[in-house]
């Protein structure tokens, strides 16, 4: 037994030697990664932290080229529109997330179900939004902040599904089984049991889902636009924070450019705490 674990073994020898290459590799590939994580972040808050700090940043409209503002309009534009997509994609895909956990699990409409939301979860959001403008932004002949808010939840839906599934498939089937044994139905054990069991999970998908579309630009092009002035109205074009980054951070005018790094930095912090939250809570549910 010595002589296996012994130095002087050639094969222990040789697994040390490919165990500390992988280790090597394993660490450098970490390196590299925070090496661009930080770099992004750090020139973030290097150029935006200034606009970060200024009053005006939250109370100004955006501005004209050469004229001094802010990003209120965009920055109510886009917590309506986001917290209106999460009102109407959360129920869609905790309900749908409900269906394939409990009743058809391993059913054929179950099966071609997670796949087909596997397929919208990983379809460009550009997509979605060709999509709402198709079927709805043309129809209306006009872009407006309920098209957006369509858009973006349509891309709440597939993660809330899965996130659903996933969490509802964790509880216990002992849980179920002993509620059954007293008589309850299946609805009742959903409501009672099961949703309670993973109801800090599915909370988890649901701000990963907000995480997610917070920030999202290309589908706001084809349907909310933007707007320079103050409107809260979802009929009409809507200002958001990513519309006005993209036609800032793309003028020749130093103004704008200061105000789309401050915004850029403004949706990074916000990602960046609904994830911790997040985290931290699927971190408790465990």
């Amino acid at each position: 037994m010595s002589q296996i674990i012994s130095s002087a073994n050639p094969v222990y020898v040789a697994r040390k030697r490919r165990n500390a290459v992988m280790l090597a590799v394993s660490a450098l590939a970490l390196a590299f990664g925070l090496f661009w994580l930080v770099w992004i972040l750090g020139t973030l808050l290097l150029e935006g932290g200034n606009a970060l700090t200024r009053v005006s940043l939250y109370t100004q409209m955006t501005p004209p080229p050469g004229a001094d503002g802010g990003l209120a309009n965009a920055i109510a534009g886009s917590v309506i529109m986001v917290i209106a997509g999460t009102l109407l994609g959360t129920p869609v895909g905790i309900l749908a997330g409900t269906y394939l956990a409990e009743y058809g699990r391993s059913s054929r409409l179950a099966s071609a179900t997670r796949f087909l939301n596997d397929v919208l979860l990983s379809a460009p959001s550009i997509v979605i939004g060709l999509f709402v403008y198709s079927v709805y932004v043309a129809k209306v002949g006009h872009f407006s902040g309920l098209a957006g808010s369509i858009a973006l939840g349509l891309l709440v839906v597939p993660v809330v599904v899965r996130t659903t599934d996933d969490m509802l498939n964790l509880v216990p089937a002992s849980l179920r089984e002993a509620a059954f044994a007293l008589g309850c139905p299946t609805w009742k054990v959903v409501v009672a049991i099961t949703y309670r069991a993973a109801r800090t999970g599915v909370v988890t998908g649901v701000l990963l889902a907000v995480a997610r579309i917070s920030g999202e630009t290309a589908p706001l092009l084809f349907t909310a636009l933007n707007n320079q002035f103050w409107s809260l109205d979802l009929n009409a074009p809507l200002a958001n924070l990513p519309v006005v980054i993209f036609q800032f951070a793309m003028s020749p005018y130093e103004d704008w450019h200061r105000l789309a790094w401050g915004g850029a930095a403004l949706i990074t912090l916000a990602v960046l705490a609904l994830n911790i939250v997040a985290r931290l809570l699927f971190r408790k549910s465990h």
